[in-house]
Parts: C-alpha cells; sequence; structure tokens
C-alpha cells in the first residue's frame, strides 16, 4: 500500500488533520495508517483518535485483528446537493 505522508504545519490542529485523512479514506483507516499518512507518532494518532471518539467525530469498527477509524459523517456528493449519512457506532 503506498501512503502518501502529509507534512504537518505547527499551525494546523492534529485533529482537523486526522478528519481529513479520515475523509479521504472511507473504507477506514488502522491507527498505524493514520500515522504513516500523516507523519504523527502512532501514540499522538491513538489519542487525538480517542478525543475525537468522545466528541462523536470518528468510531472504530473492529475488522478481523484489526480496528479501522472511521468518520461518523460521511459526506457524499449528490449533483449540487450534499448528503450527510450516519455512521454506526460500533466499538
Amino acid at each position: 500500500m503506498c501512503l502518501e505522508v502529509i507534512k504537518l504545519n505547527q499551525k494546523v490542529d492534529p485533529k482537523k488533520i486526522i478528519i481529513k485523512v479520515l475523509r479521504g479514506h472511507p473504507e477506514g483507516l488502522m491507527l498505524i495508517e493514520i500515522a504513516e499518512i500523516t507523519g504523527m507518532n502512532r501514540f499522538t494518532v491513538t489519542k487525538y483518535v480517542h478525543e475525537l471518539m468522545g466528541s462523536g467525530f470518528v468510531f472504530q469498527k473492529q475488522a478481523a485483528a484489526a480496528r479501522l477509524c472511521y468518520l461518523k459523517e460521511i459526506f457524499v456528493k449528490n449533483g449540487n446537493r450534499e448528503k450527510t449519512l450516519k455512521g454506526e457506532d460500533k466499538t
């Protein structure tokens, strides 16, 4: 799997970066994949993902041996209208 590393800007909120990455991966990502894409330490990613879970923005789902992270709301463009799909909260 080829993952493009996103350069971290000191002024950008790490949670916003994680949300942006998850928005681009509706299939879900493991914490280590989020860490590789963002260039953050996996413990830092874990901390912020748990904060986002507590805020209701992200949920995790068990997929075989892996836990995948998803955005709770996935924006799907349908013509000029934008629909919001709610994710299931399964931990």
